[in-house]
């Protein structure tokens, strides 16, 4: 009788359209912030003119998107684990949207380095809350695939940043304007996360999810992990502060040192983009199928060894480099990031993944501004 009893309570696992459904509504959220954060880089040399910053000015404005997430993002994947992954998603979006608009309200530094600070404060654990949705929703079932659409989705954003120079040329013409878009791109990150939040609520109601924990978290969880865990961190930090820094100057680079102009050297940026949208669910279609996950992770780190020795000492077209660069870019995220679901408990989740992105955004603001610095000198 009681077998009876719990098999009527039981609830069916969403059925699959469900989860892809939950996986393109709440991926819209990084669209809108992977947009916001890249709107910088095709606009460094009219900040320059216009209002007449410095590479270490401009440095600073992705460097303190990172500066408030070595502590911030720690912190935001507790509150997920606290809170839940819905609740959390809507108030880091918030943050994102305030942080947006506060960025073009002053051509001050000041300012603008204060609306960068409030959307770094959301961006990064928005991104941590979401890949903690991911994990909740597809752990087990085309994990690495599910990652590698998400980052798709999220990437169109830098794409469609970095080639703005393109397809918005004239708002080009004033600081100001190609802010303003961003800020529209970033209703995304608030729109995301409501229509994310009716769905899971509803789901909870009529089919059987993964538990959330909402226990206190202890610091000393921080300890536990497996060795497994911190091999995966040491890549995280390595591969990302090799990447996301040299970004920030890439355009200005590719026009100073290569003589680009700046529509083709926001083509050659947002090729890392473009190639990485289409071959990470690839990538990570192959590796659900065959496994081999560190074997895939250290070849994609090996590829990047000599793309900036090529782009800096050679005449190899940038075209080719970039292209590298753009399957390195692919291939680590779709196994690094889904790695880290399958070596921690689900209830710590938002902890492990805050843990991991504090220590990357440690790396990514110390080389921002150590480039910055180093352009100026």
């Amino acid at each position: 009788m009681a077998d009876v009893m719990v098999a009527a309570v039981e609830r069916p696992a969403p059925p699959k359209w469900y989860r892809w459904m939950v996986l393109v509504i709440i991926s819209l959220a990084m669209f809108g912030n992977y947009y916001v954060y890249d709107s910088i880089s095709p606009l460094a040399d009219v900040l320059k003119a216009q209002l007449g910053f410095s590479d270490a000015n401009i440095g600073l404005l992705n460097a303190i998107y990172s500066i408030p997430n070595v502590f911030m993002v720690l912190l935001g994947g507790m509150i997920i684990d606290r809170i839940g992954t819905r609740r959390a998603t809507m108030l880091f979006g918030v943050l994102c949207f305030l942080g947006a608009a506060l960025t073009v309200a002053s051509g001050t530094l000041p300012v603008m380095a204060s609306g960068r600070l409030i959307f770094g404060l959301g961006a990064e654990s928005l991104i941590v809350a979401v890949t903690t949705a991911i994990a909740k929703w597809f752990r087990g079932k085309e994990l690495s695939f599910a990652f590698g659409i998400n980052l798709t989705i999220a990437r169109l954003g830098s794409f469609a940043a970095l080639n703005a120079p393109s397809w918005a040329a004239g708002a080009y013409a004033n600081w100001k304007w190609p802010l303003l878009i961003s800020v529209g791109m970033a209703t995304f990150c608030i729109t995301g996360a409501s229509f994310y939040w009716l769905l899971e609520a509803r789901a909870e109601r009529r089919f059987s999810l993964g538990a959330e924990s909402t226990e206190k978290v202890v610091w000393s969880d921080l300890f536990r992990f497996g060795v497994s865990y911190w091999y995966v961190v040491a890549l995280c930090i390595t591969f990302y502060s090799a990447i996301f820094p040299f970004q920030t100057f890439a355009v200005k680079f590719f026009i100073e040192a290569h003589g680009a102009t700046r529509e083709f050297g926001g083509f050659l940026s947002s090729l890392l983009t473009l190639f990485a949208m289409i071959c990470t669910p690839l990538f990570g279609l192959l590796v659900d199928r065959v496994g081999k996950r560190s074997l895939f992770m250290m070849f994609g780190s090996l590829l990047l060894v000599p793309v900036y020795l090529v782009m800096a000492y050679t005449t190899v077209p940038l075209l080719i480099p970039m292209a590298v660069m753009g399957i390195a870019f692919s291939l680590i995220p779709a196994v690094m990031w889904p790695s880290v679901a399958y070596i921690v408990d689900q209830s710590k989740l938002g902890t492990a993944y805050g843990l991991m992105t504090m220590i990357q955004t440690i790396g990514l603001a110390g080389f921002n501004l150590l480039i910055g610095w180093a352009n100026d000198h």
